[in-house]
């Protein structure tokens, strides 16, 4: 009997329409059935697409109506597939639920989440996954669905190529040394890495495989970015490293894993019907005569991308309503040479403001997100070190001191938006033309970030930019389930004290860097514990945040809020803030 595999994932929904994304088992056809309203069924159908000897599909389900939630089953080959049959499910039937407006956008969003179960061993290793206490949360308030989150944003690092699990480990070596059980093999390259597209499908499978988190991702839509860990830590840090990578024997395989598995497992749903019609790779995989043909295709994709940027566009944009999600690729896109350093290079950041000045929209967004997994506002100390490290490490201070600075640039991760402050003055500038002037503004523009292993909320005033009219907020919210050691704990905290953020501003003036005019405080946080935010968009232009974090409550992952802030009043206005 034909069999799902890996999903379902609900990935793409507007007022009337859903794509559905699954792995299964064979070649062959998907149906979505969904029950409408009132009796009756509207179904979408797609045949698989097999890359690398596994076979996935996405399917598109039109012309729902506005503004109901509608169970879904899925079917393969006719044979029902989806949801599973037996004791062991005990999770409530996956629903399309179609946006409306005359309800509030709930957007939930984090990032880095290492694999496990909940059971006592993964929870020991990484903590209480906050995505299966999300799950646990919702079945509780099943048919209160109006607390449910409209979308799921990953802002990073769902898979750790470079660190994956003993169970994967044991897998690697098995398939590296040729052995099998009770069978002899010769040693070969071991790295306990990920190498090629196969290794990349066991991370995905071993990530969404949990029951709590497939029925989440079954229910909830989701949008999803790369970060480094998708391919290795400090992926694209500068130039230097990319060199070094290149001349790596193993780098080949490794990034044309990366960039397919990137697209066929998370790119492909982050599109609309329409996007995805018009996505040449997509064509192209269809109109393949073998399956030898598509994966030299894909491999070929996946090369290209790594290679030049201009070949493959990760940034996406998506309007829910009256609001804009701009995600912003802050990895594949970067320009390298010293001096030259960019999170985007130029052709890619032309295409970021465009979209966030909205031109395209009949009507002005009322709410514009700028998704990034790296976050533009960090905590002072580390700005001001990042900023230092890019200027000695362009030679302010001579050529000794910049090889110094680039290998602390890498020991450190110093290469968020601060250390490429080229792209920094670049934001600044696009906040204020997107809510300065007499242009007709959003009531918030928030920049979600996710990476740093610690969550917190920081508001931001931009000269030109009336907060009373547009109020800016940088929301970090990480990790999911990837807790930091206790001594970086501390660490972030002494680099964040008053005394440590003198001497690194005074550094980075000694090595000549030029201050963009823009302030920022952080209102609340940092936190550590593995959690997720929560944005609340509401048409009149409120907007609040929520913060939740993971605890295990008798016997089951829990989530405990943390903070509820109404990000258009003063931080004592309607807040709960909370330790963690």
């Amino acid at each position: 009997m034909p069999a799902i595999l890996l999903g379902p994932l609900l990935r793409f929904v507007d007022a009337t329409r859903a794509t559905v994304w699954v792995e299964v088992d064979a070649p062959g056809r998907v149906d979505v059935h969904v029950e409408l309203p009132g009796g009756g069924t509207r179904t979408g159908s797609s045949t698989t697409l097999s890359l690398h000897g596994h076979h996935f599909a996405l399917v598109t389900v039109p012309d729902l109506p506005t503004g109901y939630r509608m169970p879904y089953t899925v079917d393969v080959d006719e044979q029902p597939a989806w949801p599973p049959t037996g004791p062991d499910w005990a999770w409530p039937p996956s629903e399309i639920r179609t946006p409306d407006d005359s309800t509030p956008l709930r957007l939930s969003f984090g990032s880095c989440r290492r694999a496990g179960d909940d059971g006592p061993e993964s929870t020991a290793l990484v903590g209480v996954d906050a995505l299966s206490a999300l799950a646990h949360r919702m079945r509780a308030e099943h048919g209160a669905e109006d607390r449910w989150p409209d979308l799921l944003l990953f802002v990073g690092d769902q898979v750790y190529a470079d660190d994956p699990t003993p169970r994967i480990v044991e897998k690697l070596t098995t398939r590296h040394t040729g052995r099998d059980e009770g069978e002899e093999g010769t040693e070969a390259d071991v790295r306990g890495e990920i190498g090629d597209f196969e290794e990349y499908t066991w991370l995905y499978h071993e990530t969404w495989g949990p029951d709590p988190v497939r029925w989440l991702l079954s229910t909830v839509p989701t949008c999803m970015l790369l970060d480094d860990h998708d391919l290795r830590d400090d992926w694209n840090t500068s130039q230097v490293w990319r060199e070094e990578m290149a001349a790596q024997p193993w780098w080949r395989d490794r990034v044309m894993g990366a960039f397919a598995s990137y697209w066929v497992y998370q790119h492909l749903g982050n599109l609309s019907p329409e996007q995805l019609a018009a996505d040449a790779l997509h064509a192209a995989l269809r109109l393949a005569d073998s399956d030898a043909e598509r994966d030299a295709l894909v491999d070929t994709f996946a090369r290209d991308a790594d290679a030049d940027a201009s070949t493959a566009r990760w940034s996406f944009s998506r309007d829910i309503g009256d609001t804009r999600l701009l995600a912003i690729d802050s990895r594949c896109a970067r320009q390298l040479a010293p001096g030259e350093r960019r999170i985007a290079d130029p052709a890619e950041w032309a295409w970021v403001r465009e979209a966030a000045l909205g031109e395209d929209r009949p009507e002005p967004a009322q709410h514009l997100l700028l998704a990034t997994t790296l976050p533009a506002f960090l905590l002072h100390g580390i700005h001001h070190a990042e900023t230092f490290d890019e200027a000695v490490a362009d030679g302010a201070w001579g050529r000794w001191a910049a090889g110094m600075a680039e290998k602390l640039r890498q020991a450190a991760d110093l290469e968020h938006w601060a250390a490429f402050h080229h792209s920094f003055r670049d934001l600044v500038d696009l906040l204020r033309d997107v809510g300065g002037g007499d242009r007709q503004a959003p009531a918030s523009v928030l920049v979600l970030s996710g990476d740093v292993h610690c969550s917190y909320t920081a508001q931001v005033r931009v000269p030109g930019v009336d907060p009373d009219r547009t109020t800016i907020h940088q929301l970090v919210m990480s990790p999911f389930r990837n807790p930091l050691q206790r001594s970086m704990k501390v660490a972030n905290r002494i680099l964040d004290s008053r005394p440590v953020r003198a001497v690194t501003r005074g550094l980075a003036l000694a090595a000549g860097v030029r201050e963009t005019d823009v302030a920022w405080e952080v209102e609340n946080g940092p936190w550590f514990d593995n959690g997720v935010m929560t944005v609340v968009l509401h048409a009149s232009g409120r907007v609040h945040v929520e913060a939740d974090h993971a605890r295990v409550v008798a016997g089951s992952p829990h989530l405990r809020r943390t903070l509820t802030r109404d990000l258009r009043g003063p931080v004592d206005a309607g807040s709960r803030v909370t330790s963690a």
